[in-house]
């Protein structure tokens, strides 16, 4: 089994033009977004080993937040997703994977967390 470093942020609100039914178009919606990336890794991670040796959990956030078009409308949370893992495979060669998990929290009645998870992987 070959060595792996996950980075993760998880559960950003984040309002996201999104939904297939009349009473969701025209208006964004809130959604919670955890960002996982799996990285190539180096040998070891010393005490002084450069932050260039990982990668910033700032990016992570980026992608979920700010590099989302704005006004552009998704039809469903997979094309969200999807637009994320692109975003994080662009942005860096090292990314091996990205799992990207959603939860609709406007549609919750009792805390339930409706949503999905997407990973995809570099091809």
């Amino acid at each position: 089994m070959a060595d792996s470093l996950i980075l993760e942020v998880a559960n950003l609100e984040h309002d996201v033009l999104t939904g297939i039914y009349s009473e969701e178009t025209g208006r964004p919606q809130p959604l919670r977004i955890t960002v996982q990336v799996q990285l190539k890794v180096p040998p070891r991670f010393d005490p002084d080993t450069p932050l260039s040796a990982s990668k910033n959990y700032m990016d992570l956030k980026f992608a979920a937040t700010e590099a989302l078009p704005s006004g552009v409308h998704f039809k469903l949370i997979e094309s969200v997703a999807d637009h994320i893992c692109d975003t994080l495979f662009v942005q860096d060669d090292r990314v091996e994977a990205v799992t990207v998990k959603i939860v609709k929290l406007a549609i919750s009645e009792a805390g339930e967390e409706i949503g999905m998870t997407l990973t995809r992987i570099r091809r």
